[in-house]
């Protein structure tokens, strides 16, 4: 198979991934076998060493294929769940952090049919210039740097050819690549991960839509001092092509070798960006990771890619502030009231308020504790343990409780932003930030007051 083409045949996908997993499967069952006669020690170290060949083959399966496969890699390549042991952490990251920017090998020929075919023009009518070497690697599409006859230098996203198809065979094949992830993080709950990837990438494949959320955002931070969102070409962008103002600013790799303030005030702004989104304008991007966003040189954060998105409503909105304040407060009578009449609870009478309120806090205390944090990689991992994991004290009652669809997500941008912040070791007391829309406090942070001003 020549390497520029994108593999779209659930056969030998299938194949492939199969094999992976078999193996896997084989060696589990050998070390269980083995560790019969192990003590202690070894058996660690022989689980060590599964866990690091599995680490090896997710690497491989997923830097072959794209759409699904590429997304889980991008969550994985920054978010420390603990699948290897510490001193291999690094390496693993880095290879799924190539996995995550490197621009894959497909001709520029075949991206301009793409572009041409959407625009229903000659490239050279429509841009003054265009960079033929991609300046960045979405999951399903590339991007690259033009400039309008006008002057404006734009970012122009364009979809892989075939991706679509690559995508649903993704999808027929994700439980597959879920179980093998299984065999290293068993907490894992494939069907609902599954589920939850297959609901929300498809939309990724419309870049109409995604204009649409980009608009609504960039008309809500037009002005803003401290956060960007590029504005949309909205005449140069279909389904498969989306053209935006470009931006340019330090990546997520170079911000972390910054100094702590620096970091500090960027973790801040990130986390401004994804909750306060949600809990003032009740819309928001569902994909906090490393590559959707950068630090401009006049000191602004640019935010990038809107292609999951999520709507929430305010009656759903005003449940979670609800149990924010319930969780702050220490008061788990009304948590267990929230949760009994809003169904999350199917037999309320089995729930002890003390136990829930235990659950609740271990998931969210490093926001809705009024208490200084420095943040770094294990506090991610635990909190990822503590809010759906079998090593968690609370499973035994989580598995009975009800959690919709719609906070669902809602908890996947919490995770995922966690984790952004805990790569970047941000210190802040995240609670007095989260008090301005939890509670409706006045800012305490000189980033709140520039913020407070601006949508005053």
């Amino acid at each position: 198979m020549p390497k520029d083409r994108i593999p779209t045949s659930r056969v030998a996908r299938t194949a492939r991934l199969a094999r992976l997993a078999a193996g896997q499967g084989t060696r589990r069952l050998g070390t269980q076998a083995a560790n019969l006669t192990r003590d202690d020690p070894a058996r660690r170290r022989a689980l060590e060493r599964r866990h690091i060949e599995a680490a090896q083959q997710i690497v491989s399966a997923l830097g072959t294929m794209k759409g699904a496969a590429m997304k889980m890699g991008q969550v994985l390549s920054f978010l420390d769940v603990g699948l290897v042991p510490e001193e291999y952490r690094d390496e693993f990251q880095r290879k799924l952090g190539e996995l995550r920017d490197a621009a894959p090998n497909v001709r520029f020929s075949d991206m301009r049919k793409v572009i041409e075919s959407e625009l229903e023009a000659p490239l050279g009518d429509v841009f003054a210039s265009f960079d033929e070497e991609p300046v960045a690697a979405a999951s399903i599409g590339q991007v690259y740097g033009a400039r309008l006859a006008d002057g404006r230098d734009v970012a122009v996203k364009v979809q892989y050819p075939g991706v679509a198809q690559a995508v649903r065979a993704d999808m027929q094949n994700l439980g597959m690549i879920l179980r093998l992830l299984k065999q290293i993080a068993p907490g894992i709950d494939v069907k609902a991960t599954a589920e939850e990837v297959r609901d929300r990438i498809g939309g990724e494949l419309d870049y109409e839509l995604e204009a649409q959320n980009q608009r609504s955002l960039a008309r809500i931070f037009r002005g803003h001092p401290f956060i960007v969102v590029p504005d949309v070409m909205t005449q140069l962008s279909r389904e498969k092509v989306i053209v935006t103002e470009f931006v340019r600013g330090a990546g997520f790799d170079a911000i972390k070798e910054y100094d702590q303030a620096t970091r500090d005030r960027v973790g801040e702004i990130v986390f401004r960006f994804f909750f306060g989104c949600m809990y003032r304008h009740h819309q928001f991007s569902g994909d906090p990771h490393p590559g959707n966003f950068m630090l401009m040189d006049d000191g602004r954060v640019a935010f990038l890619d809107f292609g999951l998105f999520k709507v929430m409503p305010t009656h759903l909105i005003e449940i979670e502030l609800a149990c924010q304040r319930a969780g702050h407060e220490g008061d788990g009578e009304r948590l267990h009231e929230i949760w009994s009449e809003t169904g999350f609870l199917a037999h309320p009478e089995r729930f002890r308020p003390d136990k829930l309120l235990a659950q609740f806090r271990d998931a969210t205390w490093w926001y809705v504790l009024d208490e200084e944090i420095a943040l770094e990689p294990e506090i991610a991992t635990q909190v990822l343990i503590d809010m759906s994991d079998p090593r968690s004290q609370h499973f035994g009652q989580m598995r009975h409780e009800t959690l919709p669809a719609d906070h669902v997500f809602g908890r996947r941008v919490e995770m995922l932003t966690l984790a952004v912040l805990s790569q970047l070791r941000t210190r802040a007391n995240f609670h007095r930030i989260a008090r301005e829309w939890m509670y409706g406090d006045p800012p305490v942070t000189e980033l709140g007051c520039q913020e407070a001003e601006f949508y005053g």
